[in-house]
């Protein structure tokens, strides 16, 4: 399905157009009539399925055409981590680049000049705020922020946000927000933690459910046996036969020979994750740490950095296996095997991005067994699909009601979309900061 065969709005239409997006996912194609008519919803999307798009799409829709008051915070979109937030908002700006609504991106740090500018946006009204839990808890509890006109009350990566403790801070929040509300609940699993939310927060919601997915073909994905106090010995063989490889690579292209860059090592926890960054640079490996002790401007320069090709290996946690998207990595390397299948697939997605190959190595010790039978079993049946599902069926839709998805737009076709120029439009969209007209 092809967005301009969606109920979407011109200003929506033209942003999605001027960023060349033009067919949609899956999840896009059966969430977003649903979220058009206003039904509440639960979805069970993985990271990389384009669910991002899915909301921000019908919510920039929906304030265009709905009654709001454009003084007060009228959608509320939650995420579990700082990056994943950042990243809402900067989709956000690129979705909402001719619509005349603000945003707010309000998440942690010692940024006294980012707190002023979460403060100011929560007390004008920004039509729509993406924040972590906690922190729009810690603004909650210093100021008088009026929830009144919230009709849109969203959560992505629910379960990475029970995963981490954020229950009660969520259930603090909903308990501030008018009870007439749509509420979109986004997971990557569907335990039965987030069934239970789904029952407290949502009403006859739709429920829309993507197939679990493997991971691509472009992935080449190894593992190798190997004692737990081998592990540093087996991450140096494999980034040297990588170095080694790119360098052949190059040299046969005539290109420079510069050495690898954009490894992610994954560890399963921060004290690990330190431990392993100072043996790698002891032994002259260029790599930098990301866990959840670093402050946010640290973390928010080990991306840049990263990103730039500055730093050769990034050695994390789970915290960036989601919801962070760096397109030209090479090789992931787990460094622990996750428990999580899901995790799994999270993880070694972090390469072969943007229709790139990549490498993903894990290593499993004695421990790691268990573990890795799941991961085992996991890709096995996610790559041989029930006999029942149809050949290339990849999502399907569970619900009570019916709906029809249809058009608000008739004039628009694919082949001659009515180009506009930069500046054109109701307006534009706008940051929290600046003063309302």
């Amino acid at each position: 399905m092809f967005f301009d065969e969606l109920a979407l709005s011109d200003e929506v239409l033209d942003a999605l157009w001027d960023m060349h997006f033009d067919e949609c996912t899956p999840v896009q194609e059966k969430t977003i009539p649903v979220i058009l008519e206003g039904h509440d919803v639960i979805s069970c999307a993985q990271t990389g399925t384009g669910k991002t798009a899915a909301y921000i799409l019908p919510l920039l829709t929906n304030l265009a055409f709905d009654d709001h008051d454009p003084d007060k915070l009228n959608a509320i979109i939650m995420a579990p981590t700082r990056e994943l937030a950042q990243q809402i908002d900067q989709q956000m700006e690129g979705f909402g680049y001719y619509v005349p609504f603000s945003s707010v991106a309000i998440y942690g740090g010692k940024d006294n000049g980012a707190w002023g500018t979460q403060v100011t946006g929560l007390q004008r009204g920004a039509d729509i705020v993406i924040a972590t839990p906690g922190r729009l808890l810690s603004q909650m509890n210093i100021y008088d922020i009026d929830f009144s006109g919230v009709k849109y009350f969203i959560l992505d990566e629910a379960d990475r946000m029970l995963d981490m403790g954020f229950y009660d801070d969520i259930m603090t929040i909903v308990r501030k927000l008018p009870k007439d509300r749509q509420t979109l609940l986004f997971s990557a699993t569907m335990p039965p933690k987030i069934r239970q939310l789904a029952r407290t927060i949502l009403h006859d919601p739709v429920e829309v459910q993507i197939a679990v997915s493997r991971p691509p073909e472009s992935i080449k994905q190894m593992h190798e046996f190997v004692d737990e106090g081998k592990k540093v010995e087996a991450v140096l063989a494999t980034l040297n036969k990588a170095k080694g490889e790119r360098l052949e690579a190059k040299e046969a292209k005539g290109e420079g020979t510069n050495g690898l860059k954009k490894v992610i090592v994954f560890a399963g926890k921060k004290q690990r994750v330190k431990d392993l960054t100072r043996t790698l640079r002891s032994l002259n490996i260029d790599a930098r740490a990301m866990h959840s002790d670093l402050e946010q401007n640290e973390r928010d320069q080990v991306m840049l950095d990263f990103r730039n090709g500055k730093i050769g290996v990034l050695v994390a946690t789970d915290v960036v296996s989601r919801g962070i998207d760096v397109t030209d990595v090479p090789l992931v390397i787990n460094y622990d095997v996750p428990h999580d299948p899901e995790d799994y697939v999270h993880r070694i997605g972090r390469t072969a991005r943007a229709e790139n190959s990549g490498e993903a190595m894990t290593l499993v010790s004695p421990d790691d067994m268990h573990y890795w039978k799941k991961i085992e079993r996991f890709l096995t049946l996610a790559s041989n699909p029930s006999p029942l599902a149809s050949k290339g069926d990849e999502s399907s839709t569970r619900s009570g009601k019916g709906y029809s998805g249809g058009s608000r737009h008739s004039s628009r076709n694919r082949g001659g979309h009515p180009h506009r120029s930069k500046g054109q439009g109701r307006g534009g969209h706008r940051r929290a900061s600046a003063p309302r007209s």
